[in-house]
């Protein structure tokens, strides 16, 4: 295509142009799986400078967002007992669980600690030998394999009071999943970048040779974000079905295989929860055999809780691309990232906060 998937010399501002102009006769629903993309995307007016007939739908790709009540509520449960101290990454705090969040939890004397990094979860067992030190592992094959290491090193050093309260996700079975259901319409995909760097570019072929479905691969650059897009559109305009890769500064076919490799050796796949899709076999990583002294819920006993979504929360068909924000009743009105309901508007990657922060009307 000429112009933005061929040329840089035409400079991000001239981009909604060459796109509206390129593929104004365009009526087609791309998803952005990516919760990063979402934010990107409205924070440079991506949204508002597409052709009247190009819709952008979220996907399953925000972590904090796809993780249930019931676990929330496990770690709340938790960081109540005697010596614990749990150890989490700040996005979680205000997600709702099925009684109360991490936020209030800590308010009434639980001990819970945000961390940047679960190695500093470690330090923190290291420093705190008389308690138990419980991270919550929440997040996609980009966020697991820092974890693996740190899981790695507790078992090196010999810090036995160091565990891990699995939630992580794999995304190609969700994508799986949510694209097997007929009342899901999605004419293309805008592949996570972030993600794509660990599990390498071929990770995604699946799409379009399964599915039939156009997949481009992009970076997070206003520019990155307008070459993606604009190939994107390329494919559904003449008819091609291909996987793209627009973002080759960071992702390789093959991807970071260190880092997969550590995932094979700390981790193995089990059947996990999805808000919105429901439990997906799988497509979840929890300790391996070699690995599971530091697994919580062994550790504790823990038993699953089954999620109640807040009452009139929409998340789950957001998640899906089944609704967009503004379609939720609760949307700026009973809900705001100063009042959030629930996760979507909590998390820095959910999709609600994003159309929230990037209103037209503010």
């Amino acid at each position: 295509m000429a112009g933005p998937t061929s040329s840089r010399q035409a400079g991000t501002a001239n981009y909604p142009e060459i796109i509206r102009a390129l593929f104004a006769e365009l009526d087609c629903s791309i998803m952005e799986v990516c919760g990063t993309h979402t934010h990107a995307i409205r924070r440079a007016g991506i949204h508002q400078s597409l052709p009247a007939g190009v819709r952008l739908l979220s996907g399953p790709g925000c972590p904090v967002c796809v993780t249930g009540g019931g676990y929330i509520e496990q770690a709340v449960r938790l960081s109540r007992e005697p010596k614990v101290i749990i150890a989490t990454f700040g996005d979680l705090m205000r997600v709702p669980g099925n009684t109360a969040n991490l936020a209030a939890a800590r308010a009434e004397g639980s001990q819970i600690r945000v961390v940047y990094s679960p190695l500093d979860a470690l330090e923190i067992a290291a420093e705190n030998p008389g308690a138990e030190v419980v991270f919550l592992g929440v997040g996609f094959e980009t966020t697991a394999p820092v974890v693996a290491l740190a899981v790695k090193r507790a078992r090196q050093r010999k810090i036995h009071n160091f565990s891990v309260l699995p939630a992580f996700k794999i995304l190609r079975p969700a994508l799986e999943n949510l694209l097997s259901n007929p009342q899901i319409n999605i004419d293309g995909l805008i592949a996570p970048g972030h993600l794509a760097v660990i599990s390498g570019g071929e990770a995604f072929r699946f799409l379009p040779d399964r599915f039939r479905l156009p997949t481009v691969i992009t970076g997070f650059e206003p520019e990155e974000l307008w070459l993606g897009i604009g190939a994107l559109l390329q494919q559904l305009k003449t008819g091609r079905v291909e996987l793209e890769n627009k973002y080759p500064r960071a992702v390789t076919d093959q991807g970071n295989q260190s880092a997969q490799q550590l995932l094979n050796e700390v981790f193995k796949p089990e059947a996990a929860e999805w808000r919105g899709l429901g439990v997906i076999e799988n497509s979840g990583l929890g300790l391996s055999e070699r690995y599971q002294y530091y697994d919580a819920r062994k550790r504790f006993g823990l038993t699953g809780i089954p999620s109640l979504e807040p009452p009139g929360c929409r998340c789950g068909e957001v998640l899906t691309g089944k609704v967009g924000p503004e379609e939720c009743p609760l949307f700026g009105r009973n809900c705001s990232p100063a009042d959030p309901v629930g996760p979507c508007m909590v998390s820095a990657e959910g999709a609600c906060a994003a159309h929230y922060h990037y209103r037209s009307d503010l």
